[in-house]
């Protein structure tokens, strides 16, 4: 009885381990018609490989590398301050600083003093006015009261001097005077807040 039931089991058991073999070895061959894999094609000479360490290296240099070729560049980024056209001469920041001291040694001297102060002041004046009105016409920071009070001081000195020299001033001249100070004021204001709103809109689409 045992030879009867091991005789015909051992053929099967062979079978079986015929045809599982023979289904790995097929699943193991390429597809007919499919392309086989080829290795990657080697990098020309003097060219790195993709996966190369050094080409990853390399492409990080050039990214880190695109600012400061930007800020040496004719025109800044977005994120830096507008130059003027004497750059790199900080010609306006010299006039602040010449103008505080001058200033300042004017208001020591005291009543002889009154041109050093004078001319303090308007090197301090101009220098301001210069930075500030470069920065907000290139959308930089906005100076728009700053920039609308100037039209308004200026009209209003310029009247009150020219009064002053030929009859006292009045009173009612300085009331009247700031009626024409609003309206001067409020147009400017609304010219300059719209130029600064464009201009803020192209440096942000650079």
């Amino acid at each position: 009885m045992r030879d009867a039931v091991a005789r015909p089991n051992t053929p099967r058991g062979r079978s079986r381990k015929r045809r599982s073999s023979a289904a790995r070895a097929r699943g193991q061959q390429p597809a007919l018609g499919a392309p086989a894999s080829q290795p990657d094609a080697p990098a020309a000479p003097g060219e790195l490989s993709p996966l190369h360490p050094s080409a990853s290296s390399g492409r990080a240099r050039g990214r880190s590398g695109d600012a400061p070729r930007r800020r040496n560049g004719a025109r800044p980024g977005p994120e830096e301050r507008p130059r003027p056209p004497w750059y790199p001469l900080p010609l306006s920041e010299l006039l602040i600083f010449v103008g505080a001291l001058a200033t300042v040694i004017g208001l020591a001297r005291g009543e002889g003093g009154h041109a050093v102060l004078l001319a303090g002041l308007g090197a301090a004046a101009v220098g301001t006015i210069e930075v500030t009105l470069r920065e907000h016409l290139a959308g930089y920071r906005s100076h728009t009261i700053l920039l609308a009070l100037l039209p308004a001081i200026v009209f209003h000195t310029c009247v009150v001097l020219l009064v002053a020299a030929f009859a006292a001033v009045p009173r009612a001249l300085d009331l009247g005077l700031l009626v024409v100070d609003v309206a001067i004021f409020a147009l400017c204001f609304r010219a300059l807040r719209a130029r600064y709103i464009d201009a803020a809109r192209r440096r942000s689409l650079r």
